[in-house]
């Protein structure tokens, strides 16, 4: 008795370290199966990819900007807006994370957190003419299905690792061409042109990841193996503002008396700076309450200026 509880106790601990043993594995750096055409510890011996590493600055620096400018949308309109902006931080920790270590688990928190992004945007922002038959049109239910499906990709991203990569690449060209639809109805031109500076600059983060990862050779032969770096400065570019645009075109469709106004932070008139939805016509009664929380020291300074 005594020895066979030994023996189980032996086959336990020994199935505890196979487990701890495979974690290690996963987290081991250079454990993932996708390594990028970037030369791995040439600048740093502690960061595998330096470029592919720091080129995800963006996805730091720019959420908590785009959650203070739209504060107001996510007051009249969703504040799972700000969900959005927080897992794209998430992407950026991750993505930093995979390149420096070039590790398994680095890999799936990379791929996931791309995922779930997806997921959290289509919940809020698809278009109900798109839904399929079996939502009856209702963004609750969608929402639950897209909920359902991330979790369901989420156990399946462990099964295959190298093809998640080009699984989420293929998750963006029907949100182009939705995209694309959605453009063609579109009466203001700032929404217009957002749009195809948009599309423009997806297509040439597509082309630097295509070529990053297929034509390697090609581009370390002239020295420059940093594709997959300008990859992410482009896509953060297309993703935050596709994602303006869609909150646009949802308000225009699902709540068009809030009247949506695209603008751009820090100066309406150049089209080039950071693209943000603003509400003309929120209810009357929070917006009451809006102005009493946030523009009391605006009416203040004007009051002021006018004794003045």
């Amino acid at each position: 008795m005594g020895g066979g509880g030994s023996v189980a106790a032996a086959g336990g601990g020994g199935g505890l370290l196979d487990i701890y043993a495979m974690a290690w594995e996963h987290l081991r750096p250079g454990s993932s199966p996708v390594d990028w055409c970037e030369g791995n510890y040439l600048i740093s011996s502690n960061i595998a990819e330096f470029v592919n590493t720091f080129s995800n600055v963006l996805f730091i620096l720019l959420p908590p900007i785009l959650i203070m400018l739209f504060k107001e949308y996510g007051r009249f309109v969703t504040p799972g807006i700000h969900v959005i902006w927080v897992l794209l931080i998430v992407v950026g920790l991750s993505s930093m994370y995979f390149h420096a270590t070039l590790s398994l688990i680095g890999q799936l928190l990379d791929e996931l957190a791309i995922l779930w992004v997806f997921m959290a945007a289509f919940s809020l922002f698809y278009p109900k003419k798109y839904y399929p038959k079996f939502v009856k049109n209702d963004r609750k239910t969608f929402s639950w299905f897209m909920l359902i499906s991330a979790v369901a990709a989420t156990f399946l991203s462990w099964w295959k690792p190298i093809v998640n990569a080009f699984v989420l690449m293929g998750m963006s060209v029907p949100t182009m061409l939705m995209l694309y639809r959605e453009l063609q109805r579109v009466r203001d031109e700032r929404v217009y042109r957002l749009g195809i500076r948009s599309t423009t600059v997806w297509a040439v983060a597509v082309f630097c990841w295509v070529n990053d990862r297929i034509f390697c050779e090609a581009w370390s032969a002239i020295n420059f193996p940093y594709l997959h770096g300008f990859w992410h400065i482009f896509i953060f570019i297309a993703a935050y503002t596709v994602l303006v645009l869609f909150a646009y075109f949802y308000v225009e469709s699902e709540l068009p008396q809030r009247q949506p106004l695209l603008k751009y932070w820090p100066k309406n008139e150049f089209e080039f700076g950071i693209p943000f939805i603003s509400i003309r016509n929120p209810d009357s009664k929070d917006w009451q309450i809006y102005c009493s929380l946030y523009m009391q020291d605006y009416y203040d300074h004007k009051l002021i200026n006018r004794r003045n």
